[in-house]
C-alpha cells in the first residue's frame, strides 16, 4: 500500500492513533481478563497477556508522543520556529523521554537486559562527529541503537531509513523535524537518493552521530541470497564471492556510505554489531520467541578519521573488511546465553 501523503497523515492517522488509544484503553479491563483466560492455552508464561500489554502500552506511548509533539508545534508558533535550535534540541529530549519509558516498558515486560562493549561514540573522541554504520537484524533493533545514542552517549543523531515507518504516526512527526531522510530503499540506489544522503551528512557538528544501515533492510537468509545475484548480474564477481562468506549479514550496499564519507571528511565511524534478536525474521517467529527472556548485546568499534582510506574502490573493499569482522562476532556471539 502507497504511503498517503504528509497532510493526509496529519489529519488522519496521527488523530486517529490518539483516538484509538482512548478506545482500546476504555476497554483495557475487559482485553486483560480475555488475555489471562487465554495465558494457561498458550505455550510461554503469560504469552497473550504480556503480547497484550506491549501492544497497549506502545499504542498509548504513540498517542502521548503525538500530543506531545502537538504542543511543541504550537509553542514553536504553529510550527514556525520548530527549526530553530532550541526547539531542535527540544525534539531530541523528548525523543530520549520516549525511548527510555519505551524500553523500560520492554525490559520489564519481556525480561529483556542490553549490554554494550566495545568503544562507545563519545568515549572514542568526546566532541567529534561520528558517521555510525550499523548491521540490521531483527525487530527493534534501530530504536535500540538511536536509544543508546540519545540516553546514553547523549548524541543528536541524523538517520537514514525506511519510508514506509512514516505509517508510525509519533515516529513520522518527530523524525521528519529533525534532520533524517526517509528512502524508499532500491536494489540500486540513484542519485537523488546519494544526494540526500551527501546533503544529510554534510554540517555535522561535534554532538551529531549521522546514521545508516548499509545494508539496506534486515537480513533474511533470502535477502542474502538475491544480494549476492544482483552483485553477480552487475559483473561484480569479487563482491559476490565475498558476499557468500558472510552468513549473518547482507552484503554492505555503499553507495550511500560512500556519500557520507565525502559529505563528512572530519568525521570518525563507528561500526555497531548486535546479536540477540536474530532468530526473529518473520512474525511466526517473534511470536514464538515471546516472552524474549534475551540479552542483547551490541558491539561497537571507533575509527578515526586518518584511518578511514581516501580512494572508492579501497573504501568499498574498507566496508566489506568490516563487514566480514561484524559477520565473525556476530557467529561468535549469537548464541550467548541470558
Amino acid at each position: 500500500m502507497p504511503l498517503p501523503p504528509r497532510w493526509l497523515r496529519r489529519i488522519v492517522l496521527a488523530p486517529g492513533v490518539v483516538l484509538l488509544a482512548l478506545v482500546v484503553i476504555s476497554a483495557l479491563p475487559v482485553w486483560l481478563i480475555l488475555a489471562a483466560a487465554a495465558s494457561p492455552l498458550v505455550p510461554g508464561y503469560l504469552r497473550p497477556l504480556r503480547v497484550l500489554w506491549l501492544a497497549v502500552i506502545y499504542l498509548a506511548w504513540d498517542a502521548a508522543a503525538v500530543l506531545a509533539l502537538f504542543g511543541l508545534w504550537l509553542a514553536s508558533g504553529f510550527g514556525w520556529k520548530k527549526r530553530a535550535p532550541a526547539f531542535q534540541r527540544a525534539h531530541y529530549r523528548l525523543t530520549g523521554w520516549f525511548l527510555t519509558f519505551l524500553f523500560w516498558q520492554a525490559q520489564w515486560t519481556l525480561r529483556l537486559s542490553i549490554e554494550v562493549v566495545g568503544t562507545d561514540p563519545d568515549t572514542a573522541v568526546p566532541g567529534r562527529p561520528e558517521l555510525v554504520l550499523c548491521r540490521h537484524a531483527g525487530p527493534g533493533d534501530s530504536f535500540i541503537l538511536i536509544h543508546a545514542l540519545v540516553n546514553w552517549f547523549d548524541r543528536e543523531p541524523r538517520i537514514v531509513l525506511k519510508h514506509t515507518l512514516q505509517w508510525d504516526p509519533a515516529v513520522d512527526v518527530m523524525l521528519n523535524r529533525l534532520p533524517n531522510r526517509f528512502i524508499a530503499p532500491g536494489h540500486d540506489p540513484g542519485e537523488a537518493m546519494i544526494e540526500q544522503i551527501r546533503h544529510l551528512a554534510t554540517g555535522l557538528d561535534e554532538d551529531d552521530a549521522f546514521v545508516i544501515f548499509p545494508e539496506g533492510g534486515n537480513f533474511t537468509p533470502r535477502r542474502r541470497l538475491r544480494a549476492i545475484d544482483r552483485l553477480r548480474a552487475r559483473g561484480l564477481e569479487e563482491m559476490a564471492v565475498r558476499a557468500e562468506g558472510l552468513r549473518h549479514v547482507l552484503a554492505p550496499q555503499p553507495g550511500g556510505v560512500l556519500a557520507a564519507l565525502d559529505a563528512a571528511p572530519d568525521s570518525g565511524v563507528v561500526f555497531v554489531a548486535h546479536t540477540g534478536l536474530d532468530r526473529m525474521v518473520t512474525v511466526t517467529d517473534v511470536w514464538r520467541e515471546l516472552p524474549m527472556d534475551k540479552r542483547i548485546v551490541m558491539r561497537f568499534w571507533s575509527v578515526p578519521p586518518e584511518e578511514i582510506p581516501a580512494g572508492r574502490q579501497e573504501r568499498i573493499e574498507w566496508l566489506y573488511d568490516w563487514w566480514a569482522r561484524i559477520d565473525e562476532w556476530v557467529d561468535a556471539n549469537r548464541n550467548t546465553p541470558v
